[in-house]
């Protein structure tokens, strides 16, 4: 690749850790997050080991409201993280074997299809405008993906780097210093902050909360930012000349160094994930990257790779169960199964709770199937 960042020949073997990292990621979506809450329903709020950590737990798998982070807060975060690894592989592989523009043709046409499924996952044209949602979540996706993947393609190493900074800066000064009308400059208050004023002014069609989106217009700049970041580790995991054990140093001795940037940062940009600030995009960085170092060195150095393979499955067609989790929803089906007088039963006579438990174990494990049976049948439907 001559005119993009420098990229040597790819490795012989397949980074397993990314199909893995992107499955445990998704794995919270199609239903872990229910098992937790169904958890901290079962502690009943009382005391102890247990509650305390089902507690803990459930909270961990909620949002914050606004200001502040929890591990909940990664999972969208770390998905674009690793759309900005995946896209140095798949990209890099592309330019080699054909020509550039077969690249950014490729780019192109994924970004057209996955916007357009976004626009399907947030209802379509099921309601008349304006209650259609424009942006939303796999928008966003589709979005950062496109941005991060044109400047892979045409950036040098530095070019990149100076792209990511210019994002967070870029982001920091203009809601930190542009004032908005009626309120002034350097507010980070919900609702009353430069992102959700330009929305509200801005954003036409259906918006999340009502007057702004937690994935509308100014906001888009730094989770690009987040995708970039991806590109840079993934640059890093492509890179023959420098040994795996040291790869998986690197990601997490870079992610401790974010984790703490970011918070320090967060005094005066507060991290705020519902307008992604910059000092989130650091704190989600840094902890997407431990998590890949992690999981590079468990499960590509050391070949510790059982453990992981319903994660595979998953991360293997992760936009496709996604999109059938909207449009079927696991639990749900699961009721069907452990619902009624089941649920009541097990409520009555385990704890209050346990419906709602068994329901998610079957739900997720009913996703889970499904994930292994099309990875087994080696079915992966791409965008």
């Amino acid at each position: 690749m001559n005119s993009t960042a420098p990229s040597p020949a790819p490795e012989s073997r397949r980074v397993v850790s990314i199909d893995a990292l992107r499955g445990f990621d998704m794995f919270w979506i199609l239903g872990g997050d229910s098992l937790a809450q169904a958890l901290k329903e079962m502690s009943g709020g009382g005391s102890g080991v247990f509650a305390n950590f089902a507690q803990v737990f459930g909270d961990q798998l909620e949002h914050v409201e606004w200001a502040g982070f929890r591990f909940y807060d990664l999972i969208f975060p770390l998905f674009v993280f690793i759309v900005g690894v995946s896209l140095v592989f798949s990209l890099s592989r592309i330019v080699e074997r054909e020509v550039r523009a077969a690249a950014h043709q490729r780019v192109l046409r994924r970004f057209v299809l996955l916007f357009l499924l976004a626009l399907i996952y947030s209802g379509g044209f099921s309601h008349k405008w304006p209650d259609i949602r424009l942006l939303g979540v796999l928008n966003r996706i589709a979005l950062c993906y496109l941005f991060a993947s044109l400047l892979f393609l045409n950036l040098r190493l530095r070019g990149l780097v100076i792209a990511f900074v210019s994002l967070l800066a870029g982001y920091w000064a203009l809601m930190t210093f542009v004032p908005v009308p009626g309120i002034g400059a350097g507010s980070f208050a919900p609702g009353a902050n430069l992102a959700n004023w330009i929305d509200l002014h801005y954003l036409p069609g259906k918006r999340w909360d009502g007057t702004w989106d937690p994935e509308g217009w100014l906001s888009t700049l730094p989770a690009i930012g987040t995708c970039l970041l991806g590109v840079f580790a993934g640059l890093l995991l492509k890179d023959s000349r420098v040994a795996p054990e040291r790869k998986s140093l690197w990601l997490i001795g870079s992610g401790v160094v974010m984790v703490v940037l970011g918070f320090l940062w967060g005094i005066q940009f507060p991290i705020v994930k519902k307008i992604w600030t910059s000092s989130f995009v650091l704190v989600a960085g840094g902890f997407s990257a431990l998590l890949l170092g992690v999981f590079h060195q468990v499960i590509d150095v050391w070949g510790k790779q059982r453990w992981s393979t319903p994660f595979i499955w998953i991360g293997a067609n992760a936009i496709t169960l996604y999109f059938i989790e909207n449009i079927v929803n696991y639990e749900r089906l699961a009721a069907r199964f452990v619902g009624g007088d089941v649920k009541v039963f097990l409520d009555n006579h385990l704890a209050a709770g346990a419906g709602h438990m068994m329901a998610a174990i079957v739900g997720l494990l009913l996703a889970v199937a499904l994930a292994g049976f099309l990875y087994r049948r080696k079915i992966f439907l791409r965008v």
